[in-house]
């Protein structure tokens, strides 16, 4: 059973630790954190009233796996900066969940009606993952980054409450 853990500052050393090059980090976190992650960068988003940072911690195996965030937005919340830490966890089912958790949180705490989340489109686990938990990808919203001479296209997923409501029938 996956959980959601609020973070605290004596967890950013092992979020640090796991963010190994630019890449992954601007696939991480999106352009709004620079390499290498800071105890700094961390404190300012723990500091942020409209920023909720999660440890995501796997009961049955009893540690930590991964990271998440969600931000409220006028009107909706971000789901964002989910990290699962061993790649080798990767395309278990531990997103979908995480997905859920996340959603179920944000839903119950705040008075929004849709969540929304970015994702670069290279990113076809992931998005298959959201897509699975209800996510549609709304067209009118993109945006671009560039790294290492490269350009990735960011594109925006969107679920309503009452979609991911009926989803959990």
């Amino acid at each position: 059973m996956i959980e959601l853990q609020i973070f605290k500052t004596e967890n950013a050393s092992e979020l640090i630790s796991k963010i190994k090059d630019k890449r992954a980090l601007l696939q991480f976190a999106g352009p709004a954190y620079h390499f290498p992650l800071t105890q700094e960068q961390l404190e300012n988003d723990l500091n942020n009233e409209n920023r909720f940072m999660f440890r995501i911690f796997d009961q049955a195996e009893q540690k930590n796996i991964g990271h998440a965030q969600i931000f409220l937005k006028e009107g909706t919340f971000l789901l964002g900066r989910i990290l699962i830490w061993d790649e080798n966890n990767r395309g278990k089912g531990y997103g979908k969940k995480i997905v859920q958790k996340l959603l179920e949180y944000g839903f119950s705490h705040f008075d929004r009606e849709t969540a929304e989340l970015n994702v670069y489109d290279w990113n076809t686990g992931a998005i298959e993952c959201y897509k699975k938990v209800g996510f549609e990808i709304d067209p009118d919203v993109m945006s671009e980054v560039s790294i290492d001479d490269e350009l990735w296209l960011s594109v925006n997923m969107k679920i309503s409450k009452n979609t991911f409501e009926s989803k959990k029938i």
